[in-house]
């Protein structure tokens, strides 16, 4: 195999989002099916977008327009499925499409060679889903996956063998086509996924061979961690998953007091083998505050690589303040509303686990203490 066709995930990502014009030809000559491209390179980058929206969720709830609301454990494991079975299925029927297309402009009808164009062309908006691990930045994975059309546009010749001069109309029909049975796919698989779940690239800038990337707000995204972050997305991709910890381990881990606190009551729940919960509800003479424990390993190696991205985001006024930092590889979440002096704290423990303490309290130092009470040597124990 050419040293292309042995590259990680990461170097053929940063390939063809860098350097489209010299990376189609190469993608069109390698051997490879549709199911490999699917296996090994597209389902852990579709992954992304769910996983940190489930994150995100989680931890900062949903904005709405004039609310912010948190999904349940449950509703949020089924809206990340949701989700991404829908790239998937977005993947398969764009493949499906440019390969019924490509005669009709000239080019050549081939199935595999149709997956490898939707695939790699789909790269830059799978991996900016990464930003939907802070809310409000999802426009700019719209604006990556526009990126991505105009990739599909250079790989239509190379890939497809449409006529340079055809490329543009066979790129523009192809998005309309997916576009209109999309969309009737979405009808049938949120219906599906919904019924389950009640049951139970950003701003990039090429520098030599380096992506750095800048959100909104100084907010970055940390380039050198990609090689650690790409292990984790590959080991998705072979099948290596680990399993959700028991819900009542979990709930163990919760302390009986903290500080000043006194545990009120406890409780803990599991996700179908996706993930684990366990809360507990801590008082102070008024002051109440939440604690829990979020195992999402069951939503795969992604949720690990969130925090190898070291990512970073800070937003304050006179109000308070919410920032997202990582220290030595570990998130840390932090929001204080000075009004209602109410806030959220929350640290991530062996790139699996996620501790957040939420309520109302004397200062975050309160919610810090809570968060510091979990004993995180004996959770990052049950993970192995």
């Amino acid at each position: 195999m050419t040293g292309f066709e042995t590259a990680g995930l990461i170097e053929r990502a940063k390939a063809i989002t860098l350097r489209p014009d010299e990376t189609w030809p190469r993608i069109a000559a390698e051997r490879s099916s549709p199911g490999e491209i699917i296996t090994r390179y597209a389902l852990p980058l579709i992954a992304i977008g769910p996983v940190a929206a489930f994150i995100g969720g989680q931890l900062f709830g949903i904005s709405m327009i004039f609310a912010t609301y948190r999904p349940g454990l449950m509703m949020g494991l089924g809206m990340a499925v949701t989700a991404f079975v829908m790239g998937l299925v977005s993947l398969i029927v764009l493949a499906l499409i440019t390969d019924w297309l490509a005669p009709r402009f000239d080019g050549q009808s081939s199935r595999t060679q149709a997956f490898k164009l939707v695939a790699y062309s789909m790269t830059p908006g799978w991996i900016a889903g990464v930003l939907g691990f802070i809310p409000s930045l999802g426009i700019l994975a719209m604006l990556a996956a526009f990126y991505g059309i105009y990739l599909f546009y250079k790989g239509a010749n190379p890939v497809m063998k449409v006529p340079g001069g055809r490329a543009a109309g066979f790129t523009a029909v192809t998005v309309i086509g997916a576009i209109l049975l999309n969309w009737l796919a979405a009808l049938l698989v949120t219906s599906f996924t919904t019924a389950v779940s009640n049951s139970a690239y950003s701003a990039s800038n090429a520098a030599g061979d380096t992506v750095e990337v800048t959100l909104p707000g100084g907010g970055t995204l940390d380039p050198a961690k990609m090689e650690d972050v790409a292990r984790q997305l590959e080991g998705l991709a072979s099948g290596e998953r680990p399993k959700p910890v028991d819900a009542s381990a979990l709930q163990a881990v919760l302390p009986a007091s903290a500080g000043s606190f006194t545990r009120d009551k406890v409780q803990s729940s599991g996700g179908g083998g996706m993930g684990a919960l366990a809360q507990a509800t801590y008082r102070k003479g008024d002051r109440e505050v939440r604690v829990q424990i979020i195992d999402i390993a069951g939503l795969g190696a992604v949720a690990g690589a969130i925090g190898g991205l070291g990512v970073e985001q800070n937003r304050e006024d006179a109000n308070g303040y919410e920032r997202i930092r990582t220290v030595n590889g570990v998130i840390q979440t932090e929001k204080w509303d000075k009004r209602t002096s109410t806030g959220t704290f929350g640290v991530q423990v062996a790139n699996r686990f996620m501790v957040q303490a939420e309520g109302d309290a004397d200062s975050i130092d309160d919610l810090k203490s809570l968060v510091g009470a979990v004993d995180q040597a004996r959770l990052a124990a049950l993970a192995r």
